[in-house]
């Protein structure tokens, strides 16, 4: 790596630093040290929730795995992940997000105490916990760290690139909560979008000798098929990553579970400073969610026409062979930096809300008030407390990450370790927010039915059976679990009311009033994205 690449690394990593704490500085500051610290003292406006969201989800994980699946299927049928994604977060905004905000919720889980009971809300924060600690944050920094290894030619040890990575995300999301962890993901996130779409964009004037427009009509000329959305068989011949007819079955609700109940990502909402802000936010990073594809499927296709010339003998080489060709030297250096910025983001913000479940879910409700002078003094307790957290887990997952690369496959255990989590949960939030007869404890038993199905179906395939029609098998059996339970012992009208009983709400739960209307020009966009690539393919 050249002298010119490391200064520009160094300087636009430091000038993301630096604009991070003069940003946070100036913004407005909670008096409970806890809130301030868990959910960024709810003032963030919503250019910050959705720059948070957007580089919370993206990481070198998906630039590089979803433009190497792209490339095995030699079609475009991965657009699924995005576009399915701009769905969910739409029931997000409009469904999910006014319920927690109404609540006063910090975590996700908490709704399920107010809904079931509180050894629910706690065995769906271990769950969560669970898969953060053994599968989000070692797999974050392996990958983000083998990415950035093999496309810049750095000659460290794996390791050294892992604990660089780590200290750095540590430092924002230790030091800084959530209010830094959202600014910082931001900043970054304007870097990834610039330098995201300049990559498709110099590779398509790679591809027609210097035009852009001379590259989209080879693309479309040359290997028409390659542009299919919807289709059930690779360029082999073999399944595809996504099938069409996974889109009706598993595939919207591992986004929903995703999009919709998952701590790390719902906190941004959570922290915004009103209703009409957080749902700005989050359907700003839907309709952003649509040029995702643009970043994450259309360099794989583009490698598709320019094989000989980018040398790629692995899948996985995609996306850096494609860098590597198309990007100049001196840029390369602000490229790393936005990379290593999505990397952090994903870090900082599964440390930040693993530390959130931690304190708030488990130990603030040990700790007895009489202890501390003041209500405040209790609190600044819990803050330093969840930092503690925070350090121990960053340095555990710096020691689990390189021990990943020992796998045959990383991409197969984060697949199966995330549905043994994720079937469950999102049964019982959904059967928890759209009925009210069910039961704490048919959501029990739901969470064992949706855990034992998908381990059964994971490790005991049925051939020719894709894992998203498993996927929503396994979550249909949890949902029927819970309806029968609600139908034979339901909840009596006094639980019932028990359950909707709100607090005070910390915000201003006014909507914002284009909601609706930007959810249908969303859902409108992406039919026509669909039905024009696949119009094209014919």
């Amino acid at each position: 790596m050249s002298t010119l690449t490391i200064t520009t690394f160094v300087g636009a990593t430091l000038a993301v630093a630096l604009l991070t704490i003069y940003f946070v500085r100036r913004m407005n500051t909670s008096d409970n040290p806890t809130e301030e610290y868990f959910t960024g003292g709810r003032a963030l406006t919503w250019p910050i929730v959705a720059g948070s969201l957007l580089l919370t989800n993206l990481s070198t994980e998906q630039l590089v795995g979803l433009n190497g699946a792209v490339f095995k299927d030699g079609n475009l049928v991965g657009v699924a992940w995005e576009a399915l994604a701009a769905f969910a977060m739409i029931a997000t905004a409009l469904l999910f997000l006014p319920r927690y905000l109404a609540s006063g919720f910090t975590t996700t889980p908490a709704f399920l105490e107010q809904r079931f009971d509180r050894l629910t809300r706690q065995l769906v924060s271990a769950l969560f916990l669970f898969g953060y600690v053994t599968v989000l944050l070692p797999v974050v920094l392996y990958t983000g760290s083998l990415a950035i290894k093999t496309m810049f030619g750095l000659e460290l040890d794996l390791w050294m690139i892992v604990v660089g990575i780590g200290v750095l995300g540590s430092w924002y999301a230790i030091f800084g909560g959530l209010k830094s962890v959202a600014v910082s993901d931001t900043f970054n996130g304007v870097g990834l979008l610039i330098g995201g779409l300049a990559i498709p964009v110099l590779a398509l004037c790679a591809l027609g000798d210097g035009s852009i427009g001379e590259g989209l009509a080879k693309l479309i000329a040359d290997k028409p098929e390659s542009l299919a959305v919807l289709a059930s068989t690779d360029k082999t011949g073999e399944p595809a990553s996504v099938p069409w007819d996974t889109l009706l079955t598993g595939m919207m609700f591992i986004q929903i579970f995703y999009w919709s109940t998952n701590q790390v990502i719902v906190q941004r909402a959570m922290g915004a400073k009103n209703l009409a802000e957080g749902q700005k936010g989050v359907l700003f990073a839907s309709l952003m969610k649509l040029v995702g594809p643009v970043m994450l499927c259309l360099p794989g296709i583009i490698a598709l026409h320019m094989t000989d010339a980018l040398n790629i003998t692995a899948n996985d080489q995609v996306y850096p062979a494609i860098v590597k060709h198309v990007l100049p030297d001196w840029s390369l250096g602000l490229f790393a930096a936005v990379l290593v910025g999505s990397i952090l983001s994903s870090f900082n913000s599964a440390l930040n809300s693993a530390s959130t479940l931690f304190c708030l879910e488990f130990y603030e409700g040990r700790i007895e008030s009489r202890h501390f002078d003041t209500d405040r003094a209790r609190s600044e307790h819990i803050v330093k407390v969840g930092k503690l957290f925070g350090t121990a887990l960053a340095i555990t997952s710096m020691a689990l990450a390189p021990m990943l690369a020992q796998m045959e496959s990383i991409f197969a255990y984060l697949q199966k370790v995330n549905g043994l989590y994720s079937v469950p949960i999102i049964s019982i939030f959904l059967v928890g927010l759209l009925t009210k007869r069910a039961t704490a404890g048919s959501a029990k038993l739901a969470m064992g039915v949706g855990l034992l199905s998908y381990g059964y179906f994971t490790f005991f395939p049925i051939e020719g059976l894709h894992w998203l029609h498993g996927y929503f098998i396994c979550f249909l059996a949890a949902v029927m679990t819970m309806l029968v339970g609600g139908q034979i012992s339901p909840k009596t009208a006094e639980e019932i009311a028990k359950s909707d009983e709100r607090p005070e709400a910390p915000v201003d739960l006014t909507p914002w009033v284009h909601a609706k209307t930007a959810s249908m020009v969303i859902v409108a966009l992406t039919v026509v994205m669909y039905v024009t690539l696949q119009a094209l393919s014919a």
